[in-house]
C-alpha cells in the first residue's frame, strides 16, 4: 500500500521529463529560427546584468558601484573583527635612506654632465631636501612597530594600523607592523596609470577602491587616531578633510598628530588662519606636533585614557 503521508522528495537538480524551453525551436517549424535565436543570445539585453560590463560601468548603476565599493572592504573587516584602525597619511615621495642616497646621487650625475641646466640643478635640491626626509620613513616604520607590538601585549586583533597602501610613508608604515607578525592594512585607490600595493600590507585585508569617496570612508570609519607625516595634495586633503569633519562634529574627535612640525609650520601658517579669523582658537586644538613615534604613539593613547575611551583594557 501506497504511503499518503507524504510524497518522495523530487530530484533537486535533474527532471524526468524535459521542460519545453530546453530546446530551441525546430527548424522543421521554422527553417530560420536558429538564427534568430543566436541573434536573440548575443544581444545585450539577454546577457545577466552582473555579466553585461557596459551595464555595469554605466551611469545609472553608479549608486550600485558605490555600495559594492564600500561593502567588500567593510565584510571583510568584519570578518577580521577589526574594529579599531590607527591611520598613517604621508607622501608616497618619502623614500628609506639608501634609496633617497641613490636617487640624489642620481641627480647630481645627470646635473655634472649639464652644469647649465636649471632643472637638473633643480632636480638635485629636490634630491636633498627628499634625503633629509628619509628620516620620516623610519619614524614612520617605528610607528608601525609600536602599534603593532602594542596590540601584541594586549592580546587585542581587534586593533589595526592601516595606511593608502602606497609606497613611501604608507609602506614605511604597514613595514613596521609587517617587522613584528601582525596584520596591517591597506586601502588602494585605482587610478589611470599602473600601480602596485607596498609588499607589506596582509594580503587579505589590501583594498583597492574605485571611488575616493568610500575609501575616504573606510579611512575614518574605525579611527581611533591619525598619525599625519608631510606630504602633498593628497596628504593635505586627508588632513583637511578630517579637521573639518573634527570640527563640525560630523564625526567624534579622535587623537590627530603631526610628524615634523618644522615642515609644517613652514607649510601652513594655522595661526595666521586663527588671526584672521577664519577659524576658532579652539579650532587648533584639534591636533599637536610629535618629533618622534614614541612620542606620537604615547600621545594618542594618553588622548584616549583623557576621554575615558582606552584604547586597551586595563
Amino acid at each position: 500500500m501506497k504511503n499518503k503521508l507524504f510524497k518522495k522528495p523530487v530530484n533537486k537538480k535533474k527532471r524526468h521529463c524535459a521542460l519545453p524551453e530546453e530546446a530551441p525551436k525546430s527548424p522543421e517549424e521554422d527553417p530560420k529560427a536558429s538564427q534568430y535565436i543566436k541573434a536573440i543570445q548575443h544581444s545585450k539585453s539577454y546577457a545577466l546584468a552582473e555579466e553585461d560590463q557596459d551595464f555595469i560601468l554605466s551611469d545609472e548603476t553608479r549608486s550600485i558601484r558605490l555600495e559594492l565599493d564600500y561593502l567588500k572592504a567593510e565584510s571583510l573587516l568584519r570578518q577580521h573583527q577589526i574594529k579599531k584602525t590607527i591611520v598613517v597619511y604621508g607622501s608616497t615621495r618619502i623614500k628609506e635612506k639608501s634609496t633617497a642616497i641613490k636617487n640624489l646621487e642620481k641627480a647630481q650625475a645627470a646635473y655634472c654632465k649639464e652644469p647649465h641646466s636649471k632643472t637638473l640643478k633643480r632636480n638635485v635640491e629636490i634630491a636633498e631636501k627628499l634625503l633629509e626626509k628619509a628620516k620620516y620613513y623610519e619614524i614612520a616604520r617605528e610607528f608601525g612597530r609600536l602599534v603593532a607590538t602594542t596590540c601584541q601585549e594586549h592580546h587585542d586583533k581587534t586593533i589595526a594600523l592601516a595606511t593608502g597602501g602606497g609606497p613611501g610613508i604608507m609602506e614605511a608604515a604597514n613595514r613596521g607592523a609587517f617587522d613584528v607578525g601582525a596584520e596591517t592594512i591597506g586601502f588602494n585607490i585605482s587610478l589611470p596609470h599602473e600601480q602596485f600595493p607596498n609588499p607589506y600590507i596582509t594580503p587579505d585585508l589590501c583594498f583597492q577602491f574605485h571611488y575616493f569617496s568610500t575609501r575616504k570612508m573606510h579611512f575614518l570609519k574605525r579611527a581611533c587616531g591619525l598619525l599625519v607625516f608631510p606630504g602633498g595634495y593628497g596628504t593635505l586633503d586627508e588632513l583637511f578633510e578630517v579637521l573639518m569633519l573634527v570640527q563640525t562634529r560630523k564625526m567624534p574627535p579622535l587623537p590627530i598628530v603631526l610628524i615634523g612640525e618644522e615642515y609644517w609650520e613652514r607649510l601652513i601658517n594655522f595661526e595666521q588662519l586663527m588671526l584672521e579669523g577664519v577659524i576658532d582658537f579652539e579650532d587648533r586644538e584639534l591636533f599637536w606636533y610629535a618629533q618622534n613615534a614614541q612620542e606620537a604613539w604615547e600621545g594618542m593613547q594618553r588622548w584616549h585614557i583623557a576621554n575615558k575611551t582606552p584604547l586597551f583594557e586595563e
